[in-house]
C-alpha cells in the first residue's frame, strides 16, 4: 500500500525558542533538525489538480552521449566555490539570524519556482528548530540572499518508519521581497527512473567547513531502490546534497537523480554514499509539493 505524502507546514515567523544543535547517530547524520509545526495535514493526489514535472526534460531519457567526454572518476571530493542552485541548509535563531549549517539542499525546478530538495531525515520529525536556505554559500558570503523554509512536504513513510527509500523532502522557500528563488539561482531538473550507472556530480556543505565540496564519480546500484557513490569526503553536513547528472558547465545545473540519504541515512563513513533512487513515491511526492 503506498503512503500518501504529507505536508508540514511552519510559519515564517522567526522561532521564539531558537534553533537546535545537532544530535548526529551516524557519520552522515546531520541532526535531527526540525520544524515547528504549526499543523500537519495529509494530502492525496486526487485532490492535486496540477502534475508538475519539468516540461522541458525527458525523465527517461539515457545520459548516453550527454557527456561529451569521458569523465574524470574521482576517489576525493575537493573544495570549490559552489554554484548557484546547490546551497547549505542552517538553523534560525530565536533573533531571526543564521546559526549553523547543518545539511545540503538544490533548488529544483517547479512551476512556482519556490522548491528546494533535500533529504527527510534533515527536516523530518518534531523540534523547535527552523530553517533557512542560503544557495551558493561559500565561507560567508551569500550572493544569492537568505531564503526561510516555509513548508517541507515528506511522505507518510518517512514519519512513520524512516522508511529510507522515502529520505527525500521538498521544501518551499520564500523571501520577504516575494522573489522566486528559481528566477534567480536556475533549477535543477527532477530525474524519476533514471538508470543506475550515471555518472554523477555531487556537492555538499561538510558541517566543519564553510565551503562546498563536490566530486564526481558513478551513481551505482546498491538495490533496486537504492543507489550508492563512491567518494570521500562526504562527512557531516552532506545529508541531502544533489547527486547530479548531465551538468551545464555554464550554468552548474544539471538533472538530480537523488539526494545524499536513503540507506544509513546517507552512509556510515564519508568516503561511501548512499542515495534513494527517485520512482514513483518522490514523483508523487513531487507532484503534492508542486501543485500547491
Amino acid at each position: 500500500m503506498k503512503a500518501e505524502p504529507v505536508a508540514l507546514e511552519e510559519t515564517a515567523t522567526p522561532s521564539a525558542s531558537g534553533g537546535a544543535g545537532a544530535r548526529g547517530r551516524r557519520a552522515r547524520v546531520c541532526g535531527r533538525i526540525c520544524l515547528v509545526l504549526a499543523m500537519a495535514a495529509s494530502l492525496t493526489l486526487a485532490a492535486v489538480g496540477l502534475i508538475a514535472t519539468p516540461t522541458d526534460q525527458d525523465l527517461n531519457a539515457s545520459a548516453a552521449g550527454a557527456q561529451s567526454l569521458a569523465p574524470t572518476m574521482a576517489t576525493q571530493a575537493v573544495a570549490f566555490a559552489g554554484t548557484p542552485a546547490v546551497g547549505a541548509l542552517f538553523t534560525v535563531t530565536s533573533g531571526g539570524g543564521l546559526g549553523g549549517h547543518f545539511c545540503s539542499a538544490s533548488v529544483v525546478d517547479s512551476p512556482a519556482r519556490d522548491l528546494v530538495i533535500t533529504a527527510a531525515h534533515c527536516v523530518g520529525g518534531g523540534g523547535s528548530s527552523q530553517i533557512a536556505f542560503v544557495p551558493a554559500y561559500d565561507n560567508g558570503r551569500m550572493p544569492y540572499g537568505i531564503w526561510r523554509v516555509i513548508r517541507v512536504i515528506v511522505d507518510q513513510s518517512w514519519i512513520s518508519s524512516a522508511n529510507p527509500n522515502a529520505d527525500v523532502a521538498f521544501l518551499t522557500v520564500s523571501a520577504p521581497d516575494g522573489a522566486r528563488i528559481q528566477d534567480i539561482t536556475g533549477g535543477e531538473r527532477l530525474g524519476i527512473g533514471q538508470a543506475a550507472g550515471q555518472y554523477v556530480r555531487v556537492i555538499g556543505y561538510p558541517q566543519a567547513t564553510n565551503v562546498p565540496i563536490r566530486c564526481g564519480n558513478l551513481a551505482r546500484r546498491f538495490s533496486p531502490t537504492q543507489l550508492v557513490f563512491d567518494c570521500g569526503g562526504y562527512t557531516d553536513g552532506t545529508s541531502g546534497g544533489p547527486l547530479l547528472d548531465n551538468v551545464n558547465p555554464t550554468t552548474g545545473l544539471g538533472t538530480v537523480i537523488g539526494v545524499i540519504g536513503g540507506y544509513q541515512q546517507g552512509g556510515d563513513t564519508p568516503s561511501v554514499s548512499y542515495a534513494a533512487r527517485f520512482g514513483a513515491l518522490v514523483a508523487d511526492l513531487y507532484k503534492t509539493a508542486a501543485g500547491q
